[in-house]
């Protein structure tokens, strides 16, 4: 017989137990579905982590004032002056590995609106900077500049969703927005993000869409502000490419507690950091998922032998049958792995079809990022085959070994 002919008679013995060669897949397609669905949303999960850390800036550290109540604040005062643009700028002068800075100011905002409607969004002074260390791309219109700075121009740029919100129907460029009690000039707009969540790690995300922009001074020196407040919300600094985040870290830490006279009035965020503890948490959940879906591989493995180990029991006169008339027992062993290896391979194809469904359940409904992985299918796929091949080695060897003559006499 060729392989082909063995192929065929697998088929058509497998087609005779439809209901038997059915519940010894289903081990196989939860298995191999289960490895596709966990390494499918892996890869999602990370993609998208790779994402929110990009918009906050891989190679950034992100420093950010706290919040106190007032009291505590006025005692603070006393030694440290808060966060302020001076910090940045030292940081960039004292030490050789930060390359640029950007700053924010949060504005106590009540109130946005234009002549077309009104926003329920957030405006907040930005050095022009900001924009290219955030990595936030342009829709419409211009970007900030530093004249804008310098002369504290009164200039705006939208969030998109805010400016859908103060412009309905568009051309915001050229038309005019009032922030509290100041009337500014929109110029540009921005591009929606490309965020699926608002949050990592703890730290907001994407909040960019529903913000009004405009420069640092402007918002520092035209707009009312706390005595207690610091000079500005927040500040980023870009690392040189190559430098260690951690050890960065370290060293502006040490500089800002010099400068703030060890009062613990900032926060220092690194989306590095954050990068690192996603993957080892995703890591940990992957081996998890693995071992789970190798159990479940595992005891569709068992199943396949349990039930080619029934069939040779059923099949002994067939098996002295054709011994009978001349097949060796290497034609016994390749017929009997043929069927184990044949399960596996409809095992697997399912398997595929159930992995890619439930990768999609899951995501309509957990809100979890999902990206095909080609490695992810071919792993499960191989691993789906290998079992069963290796579990069909023993009763293909079992039914070979049988006795012709006591074979064909048997019941």
């Amino acid at each position: 017989m060729n392989y082909v002919d063995i192929f065929v008679d697998t088929f058509a013995e497998l087609a005779q137990h439809k209901l038997r060669t059915l519940l010894t897949l289903l081990g196989m397609i939860f298995g191999v579905g289960a490895v596709i669905a966990m390494l499918n949303i892996g890869e999602g999960a990370e993609r998208e982590a790779l994402k929110m850390i990009d918009s906050m800036g891989l190679h950034n550290l992100i420093v950010e004032t706290k919040t106190f109540d007032d009291e505590e604040l006025t005692e603070q005062r006393k030694h440290s002056t808060g966060l302020t643009i001076r910090d940045a700028q030292i940081s960039v002068l004292s030490l050789p590995f930060i390359e640029a800075f950007s700053a924010q100011k949060i504005i106590d905002t009540y109130g946005i609106f234009s002549a077309s409607g009104d926003s329920d969004g957030d405006a907040i002074g930005v050095s022009p900077s900001y924009f290219k260390l955030s990595k936030l791309q342009l829709a419409d219109g211009r970007l900030l500049t530093e004249a804008d700075d310098a002369d504290f121009s009164q200039v705006a740029l939208l969030g998109s969703s805010t400016a859908k919100q103060l412009f309905p129907t568009g051309g915001a460029i050229g038309k005019t927005v009032k922030i509290n009690h100041l009337w500014f000039k929109v110029v540009g707009v921005l591009q929606p993000p490309f965020l699926t969540k608002d949050e990592f790690q703890g730290i907001k995300l994407g909040g960019e869409q529903r913000l009004v922009f405009i420069p640092l001074k402007t918002a520092i020196h035209r707009f009312e502000n706390s005595a207690l407040s610091s000079e500005v919300s927040s500040i980023k600094l870009q690392l040189s490419e190559g430098v260690d985040a951690i050890e960065a870290a370290k060293a502006l830490s040490h500089l800002l507690g010099r400068r703030h006279n060890d009062v613990d009035d900032y926060k220092l965020i690194i989306p590095a950091a954050l990068l690192a503890q996603q993957k080892k948490t995703q890591n940990i959940f992957n081996i998890v998922m693995s071992c789970v879906a190798g159990i479940s591989l595992l005891v569709g493995g068992i199943g396949i032998m349990n039930i080619m180990l029934a069939t040779v029991l059923e099949r002994t006169k067939e098996i002295g049958l054709l011994r009978a008339v001349g097949a060796t027992q290497k034609d016994i062993q390749i017929q009997f792995i043929a069927e184990s290896f044949t399960i596996s391979i409809l095992g697997g194809i399912l398997g595929i079809v159930f992995g890619i469904l439930l990768s999609e359940i899951i995501a309509a409904y957990s809100e979890w990022a999902v990206s095909w992985s080609l490695g992810a299918i071919i792993l499960s796929f191989s691993i789906c085959s290998s079992i069963g091949l290796i579990f069909g080695v023993y009763p293909a060897v079992k039914a070979s070994q049988l006795n012709p003559i006591d074979a064909l006499q048997s019941d």
